[in-house]
């Protein structure tokens, strides 16, 4: 296992001291002494693969939760959430998460590998609960709508069903299937083209702007622990002329 510290250096800014009687300006001490920073750098490739994923997801956060509905060749519906989730293009619209690899594959990979179809669905907190029971490894044939005691409801253009519960439904096309990594912790990213829109009434406004403390979302961090989106602040960016 290759892992070194670092003491990086930093020096702290200036600060200011109120402002000069005489001129008006602001005084400011000197920039003061270094700061240490100590960084560990590890080489993910002499590191188990479970602890680079530890790393990984600890550090990454929070993360969204697509709760992906799917439907198999033969009809059996499939719902299961995924934190390797996001939105990553906005023309056309898509969306992307990433079956982490299993043995046998996960249902809903194989799923939208043989229809390429899925409805992407937002977990708020009034779902979590359930959100969390769909997360189990059940066998193929187990509907896990049935299991966390959601509504199915018939989406309008792709065959598996949007969650009723959920307060923004999207229904998607598969657009490209990639296969990161072959190894026991990698991953196939599935990107699918947002076909319709389904967005709860109350949490929409005339502009078409989502209220994100009535969307209520969820969010996954490291280990068994999700986070509320509460704490916010607006920046704006910089124009450069």
């Amino acid at each position: 296992m290759e892992v070194s510290r670092v003491n990086a250096g930093l020096r702290a800014p200036a600060r200011k001291l109120g402002r000069n009687k005489e001129t008006g300006t602001a005084k400011r001490k000197p920039r003061g002494a270094c700061v240490i920073i100590n960084k560990v750098t590890i080489d993910p490739k002499t590191i188990p693969a479970p602890i680079a994923y530890q790393i990984l997801t600890g550090a990454v956060i929070p993360r969204p939760i697509g709760f992906i509905s799917s439907i198999s060749a033969a009809g059996i519906v499939n719902l299961a959430p995924f934190s390797f989730f996001n939105a990553i293009c906005g023309e056309p619209p898509m969306v992307m998460f990433c079956p982490m690899n299993r043995r046998p594959p996960k249902d809903t990979l194989l799923n939208v590998k043989a229809t390429r179809e899925f409805v992407a669905n937002i977990v708020s907190e009034e779902i979590a609960q359930q959100m969390n029971l769909t997360s189990g490894d059940y066998a193929s044939e187990i509907n896990e709508f049935e299991v966390s005691g959601l509504t199915p409801v018939a989406s309008d253009v792709v065959k598996p069903p949007r969650v009723l519960e959920s307060p923004v439904n999207m229904e998607c096309i598969v657009h490209h299937i990639i296969e990161v990594s072959d190894k026991p912790w990698g991953g196939t990213v599935v990107i699918g083209e947002v076909v319709r829109f389904h967005v709860r009434d109350g949490i929409i406004d005339k502009d078409m702007f989502i209220d994100p403390d009535k969307l209520n979302p969820v969010a996954r961090m490291g280990g068994p622990s999700y986070s509320r989106i509460k704490d916010r602040f607006d920046m704006i960016r910089p124009v450069i002329k």
